[in-house]
């Protein structure tokens, strides 16, 4: 999960990209980057950690010009440890272009073969973004055949990139000396929004993944990039659109809505708040068909992304709602830290329980979901060491069994506290008194009815189906057997990852 943004400005762009990256940074707190465009020339920026301290004053002074993409990352694909893979990437030709990617591909390996191979271009990281854009940059280049860019050439690449690249990509990027592109992959699985400033002349235009950037920002949503389709704003600031594959379909993300966006965006024409309230909903009515035994005096929220879904329950189930835990806003979320030690560590840094609403009391707590149970174990014990009576815990999602493979950091299986467990166990893996899970049909339904245009979703990891149809068992085997470590990306055996030092001057 990362979040881009592009911008297409009358006036310096910097700080609309930084006030984006602050906005979208629940999408990536392991790296952030800006790359800027005065006419021809690009300024870049870029490091690991929070935008805020990556940026200082000094780098925003050199961010010159009124155009511009930037990056927030959290890595699924690639070193979580190297600056050399902070986006967003550059490459010198044709024209010098520059990208963000939000997504992950499913065909790294066989791409950066024959990238290197036949169109005889060196990837110099194991980010399957940079791969992405050096297929991006060939398909230009092969198109151009050195003559001057047209949307006929832009938009053909960008259908040359939906041959050739398999997987999940939202992608902001820049074409020096020619303007702003951002395309979504055939499926439309992770995110991508346009608004525009209707209030100058001529209008500015900002691409973004959630549509939060572009309220806070002071742009209007103008409508979500389709499912293939490219966008292209030229130096005049015309915003010229193309779909650029023959098999598109709009099936999301649906983790988007229970978990990864903020409530105040809108994706797909769905309203992420409106869907947690129902999920809530939803879940209040299933505790009322199976759970009418349990005793419940209070129900409770994991802060943050719970609370609208523990609110409607609490509300269908005429139970008090009641704030237990206290969130330190300055610890990041847990799910997205990398590695096990490090995220069960910051679960007692990041929340601490207000004894009274737990004392002598039937708990329900409820979070958005359960992923590796780690976080929940420890939750479900501070409420027991707090003095609840019993402790009840219901997840507003279905059981997460399977890997994703699409951008989401939970790619092997044995790292999922469901795979392979009932209900039952699970309970007892995290110490519950009793564990309620959403209905996968009942949350799609929940989802669709904000869009019932809407004709699927990848769910993948709650059912194993993989909705572009080339994720074998095979493929799951090795990705699994690389995370652990037990087999060499074939990337690390054929070229070295070079650190570029670009993060040099942060201190």
């Amino acid at each position: 999960m990362c979040g881009v943004i592009g911008v297409v400005s009358n006036s310096a762009a910097n700080q609309l990209l930084y006030d984006g990256l602050m906005v979208l940074q629940h999408r990536g707190q392991d790296a952030a980057g800006i790359v800027t465009a005065e006419e021809s020339r690009f300024h870049m920026h870029k490091g690991q950690g929070l935008a805020r301290d990556v940026f200082r004053t000094r780098d925003m002074r050199n961010l010159l010009g009124d155009m511009g993409v930037a990056h927030v990352r959290y890595p699924t694909a690639g070193s979580a440890s190297s600056s050399a893979e902070s986006q967003p990437f550059y490459v010198n030709s044709p024209y010098g272009i520059v990208l963000g990617h939000n997504g992950n591909l499913t065909n790294t390996d066989e791409l950066k073969e024959s990238l290197f191979r036949a169109d005889l271009r060196h990837v110099n990281t194991n980010s399957d973004s940079e791969v992405l854009l050096n297929v991006l940059a060939h398909e230009l280049q092969v198109r151009a055949a050195g003559r001057q860019l047209n949307l006929d050439t832009i938009f053909g690449a960008v259908s040359g990139v939906h041959a050739r690249c398999k997987g999940a990509y939202a992608v902001t990027a820049f074409i020096a000396g020619h303007g702003l592109l951002a395309f979504r992959d055939p499926y439309g699985i992770r995110p991508l929004v346009i608004g525009v400033n209707e209030q100058v002349t001529p209008h500015e235009y900002i691409v973004a993944s959630e549509s939060v950037a572009i309220d806070t920002l002071g742009f209007r949503l103008l409508r979500d990039v389709a499912p293939g389709e490219a966008v292209f704003i030229d130096y005049e600031r015309k915003l010229h659109s193309r779909q650029c594959s023959d098999k598109a379909v709009l099936n999301p993300c649906i983790f988007e809505y229970v978990y990864l966006a903020r409530p105040d965006s809108v994706m797909d024409g769905v309203s992420v708040y409106s869907t947690r309230l129902a999920m809530g909903v939803s879940l209040a009515e299933k505790i009322k068909r199976e759970f009418a035994h349990l005793r419940i005096d209070v129900v409770i929220p994991i802060p943050d992304t719970s609370r609208p879904s523990a609110l409607q329950l609490a509300n269908h189930l005429n139970v008090p709602y009641r704030e237990g835990f206290i969130k330190n806003r300055y610890i990041g979320r847990t799910f997205i830290m990398p590695g096990q030690a490090l995220r069960k560590k910051s679960v007692r840094q990041k929340l601490n329980a207000i004894a009274e609403e737990f004392k002598g009391r039937n708990v329900l707590l409820v979070d958005d979901s359960i992923v590796r149970g780690t976080t929940s174990r420890e939750i479900v014990q501070m409420a027991r060491d707090a003095g609840a009576a019993q402790v009840y815990f219901a997840s507003a999602s279905p059981p997460v069994r399977f890997s994703n493979v699409y951008g989401i950091d939970m790619p092997t299986r044995n790292e999922l506290i469901a795979n392979g467990r009932t209900d039952a166990e699970i309970a007892r893996e995290i110490g519950c008194d009793a564990l309620i899970y959403q209905d996968l049909d009942a949350m799609v339904e929940v989802v669709r009815s904000g869009n019932p245009a809407i004709q699927d979703f990848d769910t993948s990891c709650f059912d194993g189906r993989y909705i572009t149809g080339d994720v074998t068992p095979e493929y799951l085997n090795y990705v699994e057997a690389v995370r652990n470590g037990e087999t060499p990306p074939p990337s690390a055996l054929s070229t070295q990852q070079l650190d570029l030092n670009l993060a040099a001057n942060n201190g």
